[in-house]
């Protein structure tokens, strides 16, 4: 689970933000004012509450008025003046970091990868070639004109086994229900690269959105100066089609890649994917982006979200740990009640809420340590410290873990839990595909064991992963071209983040049998509780392992051993490693 730029100022009023100052949400400002994301209290005017703001010592910048959610800019004293304002419910400081200079990456704050995601680049690295581009060659089957949405095997379905593992293929549901046009797809990552071509014939970019920006920033906190000038308009702000971290083009190909005779399909290979982009190019997600999308979703039809991503910059956000300052509990407050009123007011317009389950290891249900909190700092001196015993009856993490939203597990090939995914009985809602890179017989490395989708070209140049000829030179990096000439890449990668978009993708096809037209926004809808519902009851039950306790030993490149042991315990119908089951795309059409 990985932990994105904003919009024209054009678009800001069909989203339902109202915008009143010229800098986006999430720009740097200038002096000494810092950015705050505030929750006003339920029921207040947006005028009660704007002048709440400003005798605070405020300046609101943008507004969401669906939740109650503004984006604030004010000095270092203002969180303690909101406090007396009755109209304030909370505040948080707003973190803005693009990428990280060079400046900042010697001092060890390099760009935020998820350890178990990038585990495959490094073993991409380290293996060279992958035999899969010899096995598939550099050309699709010659002299077969493809033609577009049948079901017909792609050229790399064979490396495919979480299609497999939940019946997504041409003998399964693909022969029955591809996904309908009609459905909205809606990918809330770091962006999707809309021309990649197992992507741009299901892509949106009419309805894609960014709502975030890139700010590089210094040791101190400041912008850095001519940092963005290599955009276009020197903005620092990415078109609604760009992917410069490649996470969210995955997540988007494994949920609607076409069939379309180059490369893979995804589970739903004919809905529509739509870009909401609340990730920056470091890999960071925070609060006010993920409010916009998730409100954004909710006013214009969207009808599946994936959220493979927390809300930075805590993992577990805690209402009253005690080694948290008063300030971090009020910011963490907030974020839990900002987001649900976001998660709520989607759902509520229509919207499946899916997320991924994190990349931990741990039981989500049990009092754990979180010692990577807070994983950005905004101002010089903060640091992660360590929390004990983080409590589940007071501490969420943020979107999996709220109210509505569909938390997903991770498997490997031989269907086991993956080594990496967190999990939690009551946690767990479902599980599908993330891949397991040690889920083998000697339970050495292999990249094949995770997770095929779409790769920006882009990409693939600027990090070196192909030569002059377009050949892949890393192993997780796979080429694909047609008979035409057109090539596209892709990558291997595995996690929960790599897990959810497997059950986004089963949604949008239960919307696309099910749903029933929708008069006002366009496409089908469907009830969320009715989707949730039958996802749920056609996942594939999957036991706990006997015994429960279940050890992962895993060979290390290095030759040392690693193991570990995760507890699965079970109700009636669900259990934790695997919540109702696995997701299997054919039942959910009815077999």
């Amino acid at each position: 689970m990985l932990k994105m730029r904003s919009i024209a100022a054009a678009s800001v009023f069909a989203l339902g933000l109202t915008a009143l100052a010229a800098a986006p949400a999430g720009a740097a400002t200038a002096d000494d004012d810092r950015e705050y994301v505030v929750l006003f209290a339920e029921g207040v005017s947006s005028a009660d509450a704007r002048a709440a703001v400003e005798a605070a010592g405020g300046t609101v910048v943008a507004e969401n008025e669906a939740v109650g959610v503004a984006t604030v800019t004010a000095g270092s004293g203002f969180a303690a003046a909101a406090d007396a304002q009755a109209a304030i419910e909370g505040t948080a400081e707003n973190r803005v970091i693009g990428d990280v200079p060079e400046s900042r990456a010697a001092n060890g704050e390099a760009r935020k990868a998820d350890a178990v995601e990038q585990e495959t680049v490094e073993a991409g690295l380290a293996d060279g070639p992958s035999t899969a581009n010899a096995a598939k060659g550099a050309k699709g089957e010659k002299g077969k004109k493809h033609r577009p949405n049948t079901p017909e095997a792609e050229p790399l379905a064979d490396l495919q086994w979480d299609m497999q593992q939940i019946d997504a293929t041409v003998d399964g549901s693909y022969a029955r229900q591809q996904g309908s046009k009609g459905v909205r797809v809606g990918i809330i990552d770091t962006g999707v690269d809309g021309s990649h071509p197992d992507i741009a014939p299901n892509f949106d970019a009419v309805l894609s959105r960014n709502f975030t920006v890139d700010i590089p920033v210094d040791a101190n906190g400041d912008e850095v100066d001519g940092a963005c000038a290599d955009d276009p308009d020197g903005s620092c702000e990415d078109a609604a089609d760009v992917d410069e971290n490649g996470h969210g083009t995955h997540v988007a190909s494994t949920i609607g890649s076409p069939i379309n005779g180059l490369g893979m399909a995804g589970v739903a290979p004919n809905v529509t994917l739509v870009n909401l982009r609340a990730g920056q190019d470091s890999g960071y997600f925070f609060l006010q982006p993920s409010i916009d999308a998730l409100t954004y979703a909710g006013d214009n039809g969207i009808d599946v979200v994936n959220m493979s991503y927390y809300v930075d910059p805590w993992l577990f956000n805690c209402t009253d740990n005690p080694a948290d300052s008063a300030a971090d509990q009020e910011e963490q407050q907030t974020i839990i009640a900002a987001m649900q009123r976001a998660l709520d007011y989607a759902r509520g317009n229509g919207v499946t809420l899916i997320a991924a389950a994190g990349n931990e290891a741990i039981d989500y249900t049990k009092a754990v340590t979180d010692s990577g909190s807070p994983d950005f700092a905004s101002v010089p001196g903060e640091a992660a410290y360590v929390r004990d015993l983080v409590d589940p009856a007071s501490c969420v993490s943020m979107p999996a873990e709220g109210d509505g939203v569909i938390s997903v597990s991770s498997t490997g090939i031989s269907e086991r839990k993956a080594y990496y995914s967190s999990y939690g009985n009551g946690y767990i809602d479902v599980a599908a595909p993330g891949g397991d890179s040690y889920d083998t017989p000697a339970g050495t490395r292999d990249v094949t064991k995770t997770i095929l989708a779409a790769y920006p070209e882009s990409l693939a140049i600027a990090n070196g992963q192909i030569d002059e000829n377009g050949e892949p030179l890393v192993s997780n990096i796979v080429r694909s071209c047609d008979d035409e000439g057109t090539c596209g890449y892709y990558q291997f990668i595995q996690g929960t983040s790599m897990a959810s978009p497997h059950a986004a993708g089963v949604a949008a096809l239960i919307v696309s049998q099910y749903g029933a037209k929708d008069p006002l926004k366009g496409g089908l809808r469907m009830n969320p509780n009715a989707v949730e519902s039958k996802l749920l009851k056609t996942a594939v039950d999957e036991s706990c392992p006997v015994p429960a306790d279940f050890t992962y030993t895993r060979n290390l490149p290095n030759g040392s051993v690693s193991t570990a042991t995760h507890t699965c315990e079970s109700a009636k119908k669900t259990n934790g490693f695997y919540g109702s089951g696995i997701v299997n795309a054919m039942a959910a059409i009815g077999r």
